[in-house]
């Protein structure tokens, strides 16, 4: 079973409206006069970080990785549960952990602890938000002659395993990939305005063919506007490999962001070419917009979504 269609089979149960149909980065629950805005991330051994990695560094990304779902919906951090899987260097991870909550503002409300010895580690975290503007925004809502922007570069985590692999991180800069940053007050500025937005964390592509698909339209995309942080010769890469965490969004075209982004292609009407167009072509069918979770051994040389 895939990725997609294991999602497929869970949309049966998820019938309550607060879960956007699972089609989205958050649930979204209005209790009271309250918003709030919850998501889930998990991080696994060897495939979204290397076994030899710091943990300290893993502690980061798996906080990171929740709270950008949350700067994607523009809200506001509450809070977070942990998912802990006991092993080795667990205080380095305890260390990492007490850097981004404090970095953030963001206090750990509880969780659970395993242990699993001799199995690959797996971490999850449950980041709770408030909504800064209701309703927040989703994947859906484009609308045809909005501009398509994103928020800065893709390709940097691409390069900084890379350079991680390569060197086990002596005198290379990985942060890209090691530490993402959540664009939490890029989303509550643009949450007003967007009519759709997402982080890119499966790939520039697929999240943008993402969009389309939940808001039934066609994002035609410029490829040489994107911005990369990776050689020119690497740029069909950068746009596919995700784990960037910019904020990839929709806007009315006589709007201009109030964050620092580039307009990188404009939303059109379904017209039985797809969700998305690169350079005013239909993508190849033999080659993946981005990563998806597959039943197969993990690799590296692949995006970590």
């Amino acid at each position: 079973m895939t990725e997609a269609d294991f999602i497929s089979t869970l949309r049966h149960f998820a019938t309550a409206p607060s879960a956007r149909g699972l089609a989205d980065d958050c649930a979204v629950l209005d209790i009271g006069n309250e918003t709030l805005v919850l998501t889930h991330d998990m991080l696994a051994e060897g495939v979204h970080y290397l076994p030899d990695q710091d943990m300290a560094d893993v502690a980061w990304k798996l906080v990171a990785t929740n709270l950008s779902d949350l700067a994607a919906k523009g809200a506001r951090p509450v809070g977070v549960l942990l998912g802990f899987m006991l092993g080795d260097n667990d205080s380095r991870f305890v260390e990492g952990l007490t850097e981004i909550l404090a970095a953030y503002d963001v206090p750990l409300l509880g969780g659970d602890t395993v242990s699993a010895p001799g199995t690959p580690r797996v971490f999850g975290l449950t980041a709770l938000g408030t909504a800064t503007h209701c309703p927040p925004p989703s994947r859906a809502g484009a609308q045809p002659a909005d501009a398509v922007w994103i928020t800065g570069p893709v390709g940097g985590a691409m390069m900084g395993l890379e350079a991680l692999r390569a060197s086990n991180g002596a005198g290379t800069d990985s942060t890209a990939y090691r530490r993402p940053t959540p664009l939490l007050a890029e989303g509550q500025a643009l949450a007003p305005l967007v009519t759709a937005m997402m982080d890119v964390s499966d790939g520039l592509l697929l999240d943008a063919s993402r969009i389309g698909t939940a808001s039934g339209v066609t994002l035609a995309i410029d490829s040489k506007a994107v911005p990369i942080a990776a050689p020119e010769d690497r740029r069909a890469d950068a746009l596919r490999w995700g784990d960037d965490y910019q904020l990839l969004f929709t806007m009315p075209t006589e709007l201009t962001p109030p964050v620092s982004a580039v307009r990188i292609g404009t939303v059109e009407r379904d017209q039985g070419d797809g969700p998305l167009l690169i350079d005013g072509r239909v993508p190849a069918a033999d080659r993946p917009l981005g990563y998806r979770h597959q039943h197969l051994p993990p690799r590296h040389d692949a995006p970590q979504g």
